[in-house]
């Protein structure tokens, strides 16, 4: 079911390799053109253009663009219980990981007399982006809402799609896991306009008055990632996500049932979905191939998992696990699970992954909903230099330097000549002027 690409008898190199493997393209630059004009008008317009984009976008003719706080109250009101059950213990594990994250002040006697203090300090407002594509996200909900509100944000505000389907609101679903948590704050707005408004706010002569954030977080799709590329600066942002992908390291110690199922979930969530498994061992691509052939007619939303499977997917044959580690770093997956013999000690050795999934029991599902870590994680290869979802990403080190007179003095000969080497006369002056030199004064 999924194309074969045998690097068994080679030592590719890391671009040969990404070269090789299969990815969905992310035509960020391509959508740019497209966005830039929205983005544009959201600024000069603000609500009044978010709500002319909405009506041309997603059919729905809104009269305001947040959410009423009765209907959240009702969503939570209508919740499911075992699905508010979930939501509750996904938030409670979350916040359980993301508060081992937060970092203390930390104070550094530079010299006597000269201390520099690092302050971790949250940004005081944030706007978060939930999906509403082809399916509902309350997950994302928790994971975007728990670090910040574990970092300390001040003020958090949602966006999501309105639906057609439910009145032009963003599914009650979502609504509900945003009243769980507290969060009252929400708009009806999907796409590149929902990146713009949080950007640049909207004043009340413009439809509606909404303050700007200093932070935007949260998946979507390449006109999100877009706007995401063409605000950054004006905001933060976490990342551009692109489409989902899973990356499988495997040997045949691992049970074929289990992989096929964990290469159909991922498919599932899009066509443009990646999956790829990597696996010393042939017979292990025939059985998994087997058990996929009995899977997917059986999976619910079917044209959608073979359409990733037979687009951007793969079997990957290397000689050996030392061999796959290497095609799993150069691939960079969001999601990488490595089911092998001394699984976890194979694990340690992954230096590129958005998260990592160890062994039988641990697979990709339980990272999307209860594990505890958060699934807003790097995809395209950008897990090289980035990581998922943090407190971090809502929080932003501040230096505060505290020298007495003496220390001041102490450095000044060196300030001396430094600032002489690069010319900066008034550099040096700054300090003299309160350390003069001996037999200046």
């Amino acid at each position: 079911m999924l194309r074969r690409i045998d690097l068994r008898g080679r030592t590719p190199g890391t671009i040969e390799i990404r070269g090789l493997l299969p990815r969905a393209p992310v035509q960020v630059e391509s959508a740019l053109a497209s966005v830039a004009p929205i983005c544009d008008d959201v600024r000069a317009r603000g609500a009044l253009a978010v709500r002319d984009l909405t009506k041309r976008f997603d059919g729905v003719d809104l009269a305001s663009l947040r959410v009423p706080a009765q209907v959240l109250a009702a969503a939570l009101a209508d919740l499911d219980a075992s699905v508010r059950a979930a939501l509750v213990e996904a938030a409670r594990r979350a916040r359980l990981v993301h508060e081992a994250q937060l970092r203390a002040d930390v104070e550094i006697e530079v010299a006597p007399g000269g201390r520099v203090r690092e302050r971790w300090v949250p940004v005081r407002r944030v706007g978060l982006y939930v999906p509403g594509g082809l399916v509902a996200y309350p997950s994302s909900v928790v994971m975007n809402v728990v670090p910040a509100q574990v970092a300390g944000v001040e003020s958090l505000a949602v966006a999501s799609p309105p639906q057609k389907a439910f009145g032009g609101l963003p599914h009650p679903a979502v609504l509900a896991a945003c009243a769980l948590l507290g969060i009252d704050e929400v708009y009806a707005v999907g796409g590149a306009q929902a990146i713009a408004l949080f950007a640049y706010g909207s004043t009340r002569e413009n439809g509606e008055a909404i303050e700007p954030v200093d932070v935007v977080t949260g998946p979507g799709n390449v006109y999100v990632a877009a706007a995401k590329r063409l605000v950054k600066g004006v905001v933060g942002i976490d990342s551009e996500a692109g489409p989902t992908e899973i990356g499988i390291l495997a040997d045949d110690s691992a049970d074929p049932a289990y992989l096929a199922a964990d290469l159909i979930a991922q498919a599932e969530h899009d066509e443009l979905a990646s999956c790829l498994l990597v696996t010393d061992s042939a017979a292990l691509l025939e059985l998994v191939d087997a058990e996929l052939a009995v899977q997917v007619p059986a999976t619910r939303h079917v044209e959608r998992v073979r359409a990733a499977l037979a687009g951007q997917s793969a079997y990957v044959l290397v000689d050996d696990v030392e061999a796959g580690l290497q095609v799993v770093d150069a691939w960079a997956a969001e999601h990488l699970e490595v089911v092998t013999r001394d699984a976890q000690k194979v694990a340690d050795r992954v230096r590129n992954a958005g998260a990592i999934f160890v062994g039988t029991w641990s697979p990709v599902s339980l990272g999307d909903y209860l594990a505890g870590s958060n699934h807003v994680l790097p995809t395209g290869g950008t897990a090289r230099f980035t990581g998922g979802l943090s407190v971090q990403a809502f929080q932003r080190m501040i230096h505060v330097i505290d020298y007495d007179r003496d220390a001041l003095a102490d450095v000044a000969p060196l300030i001396d000549a430094l600032g002489g080497a690069e010319d900066l006369a008034a550099h040096v002056a700054a300090v003299r002027i309160r350390v003069p030199e001996a037999g200046s004064q």
